[in-house]
Formats: structure tokens, sequence, C-alpha cells
């Protein structure tokens, strides 16, 4: 296939720290058809004006691929949102302006593209602590191991991470690909749709990009328990938006059991109360499937469907 244009969106909030080192990343890419979409999800800091004002010093012969859309502020699922209805390439990469992508990562993209004319081409990446640097390989799935990679990325056995992934824009346009209301887990909400809906997924074998990780120890009980409730809340609504949609139509009815025990065995130990909030969940809940490889263990399975049958 011919060279594609990918378009590459950045939401930016509160990224004065990195946005410089990122967008230096980003436009010193060496593949000439990128599509530049910064989003300014309602900054309060100096995020955008030291992008423009690297742009000016450094990239202005890149001006007329550059956008940088201005919106309130409303979370990171509305701002890739907005990013993605400015976005006019063929292939639509999400990347976090706090991060970094290696040099020439967006050149290897399209050549694998080109050279696979693949939906979605999936690759490595280095995750950032604050003192060290760990390299994070992938799995290899068969061109068309679409359910096993959605069942796998639920089940964070693969990396659900839009960062990681360039994928065909028809297959936004095409499907009705819906946004989650909460932050927390967006990119699997987003990923398992898009992954889902495909026809073919390849594995580039290359490290393009740096996570920045902080401390994964620094949440509080009740940061967790908040994290929790929306991560379950966002499977419930995407539950509650494919539930009557024909399994062979269904992007996601792969996870369907493992989403519904995992909201049950969320609100049970963590006491969330979803069965107060959703009064059809235990009666699908003792319906579901019990799985192994997931993230809740066999026995944790087994006390929701038997809670459950008192609900």
């Amino acid at each position: 296939m011919k060279s594609p244009l990918i378009s590459v969106i950045a939401p930016m909030y509160g990224v004065e720290p990195y946005i410089v080192n990122f967008a230096e990343s980003l436009l010193s890419q060496s593949y000439p058809h990128i599509e530049f979409v910064f989003v300014n999800d309602g900054t309060k800091d100096r995020s955008v004006e030291l992008l423009e004002e690297v742009i000016e010093r450094k990239f202005a012969h890149l001006k007329p691929q550059i956008k940088i859309v201005h919106k309130a502020n409303g979370g990171l699922p509305a701002a890739r949102l907005t990013g993605l209805d400015n976005a006019t390439g063929d292939y639509i990469y999400h990347a976090d302006s706090d991060d970094w992508l290696e040099e020439g990562a967006i050149e290897k993209i399209a050549q694998k593209i080109e050279a696979t004319d693949a939906d979605i081409v999936y690759f490595d990446f280095y995750k950032e602590y604050p003192s060290k640097c760990k390299p994070k390989r992938e799995r290899d799935y068969a061109i068309d191991a679409q359910r096993e990679y959605v069942r796998n990325m639920y089940n964070h056995r693969s990396y659900a991470s839009v960062w990681n992934k360039c994928v065909r824009h028809s297959l936004y346009k095409e499907h009705k690909i819906h946004t989650p209301q909460y932050g927390y887990a967006e990119d699997c909400y987003l990923m398992s749709q898009l992954v889902g809906y495909s026809s073919s997924i390849v594995h580039l074998e290359e490290y393009l990009y740096h996570y920045r990780k902080g401390n994964p120890n620094a949440l509080t009980g009740q940061q967790r328990r908040k994290r929790k409730r929306e991560y379950a809340l966002n499977f419930l609504d995407l539950y509650e938006r494919y539930k009557d949609v024909p399994s062979e139509e269904n992007p996601v009815a792969v996870i369907f059991d493992d989403m519904l025990i995992q909201a049950g065995w969320y609100s049970i130990f963590y006491r969330l109360d979803l069965f107060t909030q959703y009064p059809w969940l235990a009666a699908a809940v003792r319906k579901a499937k019990m799985h192994r490889k997931t993230d809740v263990w066999l026995l944790s399975q087994l006390i929701t469907k038997i809670f459950c049958l008192f609900k």
C-alpha cells in the first residue's frame, strides 16, 4: 500500500515539566507523512506556551502539519475524542504528552503498515520509573487472534494502552466506538472495541515508546477504591452498550463473563454497592461462566457467584 498519513493525537493537561521533551521527540520524527494534533484540555500551566515556543524555535517548517486544538477541561477520554474529531489521517496514533518516542518510531510503524496492511500495529515499549527503565515486550498474536487479544488486554495479560497501538482510522468511522465516562482504564475500554472490530493485528517487535511511570505504591486505600469503582463502572457501561448486539458482530462479547464477575467481586471486596446501582447485576453474574486466567481468582469468582444467589 502507499505511505499512510498518520495522525498523532496528544492531549495536554498539566504536563509543563515534560511537554518540551515530548514535543521534540515527536516533531523530530523522520517520517514525513504525519499530522500532529495537540489537544489543550484546558490546562492551567504553561504547557501550550512551551509547545508553541518549541515549534517556533525548532519546527516552524512543520506548521502546516500541526494543529493545536483548545477545549475546556473534560478529562482524557474527551480530549482524545476531540483530537479524533480533528484528525484526517489514514491511521490514528494516540500518545501521552508526558512520555516520549524513540527516534524513527513513526517511520517503523508506517513501514509495518505498508508491509502488512494491518488494521492495528502494536509494538513494544519502555516503562520509565524514576530510578530505572524496564523494557516491556508484547505477546505475539496471530493476525486473526483479535478475541484472544481483547481478553488478555482486559485481564492484564497484554497491554491495553493506546500509545503502543496504531489503528486504521476507518475502524473509528465505520463503527460506533464508545468512550467511557471515567478516565481510569479508558484505554482498555477503547482498545477492546477497536481490536474486537479489527480484521488484522500485527506485532512490530521494536521498542518505540517511553512510558513515564511514577511510584506504583503511592495509591492510598481510598484512591484504590475509587479506581476500582471507576473501572467497574466503565465496563458495566460497556456491557450495557453491547449486551444486545449479536455475538458475531459484538467486539467485546468475549469479555462479558469476566467483566460481570469482576464487577460483582469488586462490589463485594471494595464495598462499592454496585448491586443496588445495577439491579440486574446479580442475575447476570449468576449466568456468567467462570474462567481461568482472569484478574479474579477462581475462589473469588465462586464466592461472587454464591453471594449473588442470595441477591
